[in-house]
């Protein structure tokens, strides 16, 4: 959802934006990444949207599928991209012909003009509880890579996948993150394997669950970066003052118990609803505005976690547009930094002693698939609150996280 490909640099000049005729305060711009879906009907052609990636100060994108359309728009203009290649692809990817077929259509068919810089092979895939997509997750993994290695391409582009938090058994407190005992077989020789070619770890991490699930207990500032008393991770003496940093070191962990305590962590999705259903707790553009806001104000400071302080934060915010076809409550049509008009859902503007980052109609185009192939979007991307494991993280979370919050920050 990398390693020094996708790591974020460092802050630079003073620069206004104009976006939609809405003027930006000034900003120190740092290398944000975005997650550009596309299940709408109403996104402005992928040619219209290069200003408004520019504007958010985004020099990394990440897609769902390898659009032809969004690939041939975005050459020469020295944004990096992470391609998707859908869980429905992995059981076809296993063959190693059919994989080279996928990666010189989508990947070696737009270099060097489009920079793509990584593939991320299925998405959420240990977390859908179907054995049939577990099995095939490295088998695909690895026949991706081969077919970089056979086309000369494996040193420019690396090949990874994105978990779910779900696939923590313990998340809380951050010290006493572990892997779900029932994926650590599968999850294994995958973390081997990513060693091996020197790719990163991919996780979804939205605190915004978190708190919908107990608004009344889980403190609001805590999850929006907000200023706060914070809690002592009695584990390792490491206070945390918000709940996106708990989570990634919580992986961290989690990487350490099983021995790989070096493996990067990239977190290639996070991101706070503007809109949501009724039972939606917190899914406002205010909310919206100061969990983004926030977070790419941390971005730039190249800060780290309490665990890994000297790490730069790796993140991929969720999402560039609002996307009206999205299934599921009215939350996942409504994360994205942009309507589709491209005009600003919130204002994501910054003074300048702040050092941060800020914020014709046409479908995007499938992208080609091998013969036999489905052409739909991953099922790992349709829904990401939907989906059944994010109640399984949730309960490991709130039995103690819930219950320190109640009593350090309320």
């Amino acid at each position: 959802m990398e390693l020094r490909r996708f790591g974020f640099e460092q802050c630079s000049s003073c620069i206004l934006f104009l976006v939609s005729g809405l003027l930006l305060l000034p900003v120190m711009v740092s290398c944000v990444g975005v997650n550009y879906g596309q299940i709408a009907n109403n996104l402005p052609t992928p040619e219209n949207v290069i200003p408004l990636v520019k504007s958010i100060g985004a020099t990394k994108v990440k897609l769902y599928d390898a659009s032809p359309k969004v690939l041939r728009a975005f050459a020469n203009t020295s944004v990096e991209f992470i391609v998707g290649l859908g869980n429905e692809y992995l059981a076809k990817m296993k063959n190693t012909a059919c994989a080279q077929e996928w990666v010189k259509n989508n990947v070696q068919a737009y270099l060097p003009g489009t920079k793509i810089t990584s593939i991320f092979v299925g998405n959420e895939v240990l977390t859908f509880n179907d054995t049939s997509l577990n099995d095939n997750l490295l088998p695909a993994m690895q026949s991706v890579h081969t077919a970089l290695v056979n086309l000369g391409l494996d040193k420019q582009v690396a090949v990874t996948t994105a978990h779910s938090l779900a696939i923590l058994e313990t998340s809380y407190p951050p010290s006493a993150g572990i892997f779900r005992s029932d994926l650590v077989d599968c999850l294994v020789p995958i973390l081997d394997f990513q060693v091996k070619i020197g790719s990163p770890f991919l996780i979804n991490a939205y605190p915004y669950f978190a708190y919908k699930a107990n608004p009344k207990q889980v403190s609001l500032d805590f999850v929006l970066f907000q200023p706060n008393q914070g809690v002592l991770d009695p584990g390792s003496n490491l206070r945390y003052d918000n709940m996106l940093f708990a989570q990634i070191d919580a992986v961290y962990s989690a990487l350490d118990a099983v021995g790989y305590k070096k493996l990067p962590v990239h977190i290639s999705e996070t991101g706070w609803p503007s809109k949501g259903d009724d039972d939606e707790a917190g899914a406002t553009p205010e909310n919206a505005k100061k969990y983004n806001g926030n977070l790419l104000k941390y971005i730039c400071q190249k800060k780290g976690t309490p665990l890994r302080p000297s790490s730069d934060l790796n993140i991929y915010v969720f999402a560039l547009f609002n996307e009206n076809m999205k299934p599921g409550p009215t939350s996942e049509r409504n994360y994205g930094l942009f309507k589709p008009d491209g005009t600003p859902v919130y204002q994501l503007g910054f003074s300048h002693t702040d050092d941060v980052g800020n914020g014709t109609h046409g479908n995007s185009g499938a992208q080609p698939s091998p013969s036999g192939s489905p052409t739909t979007s991953s099922t790992g991307y349709l829904a990401i609150s939907s989906a059944t494991e994010r109640s399984h993280w949730l309960g490991s979370f709130s039995a103690s996280l819930f219950l320190m919050l109640f009593k350090l920050l309320l």
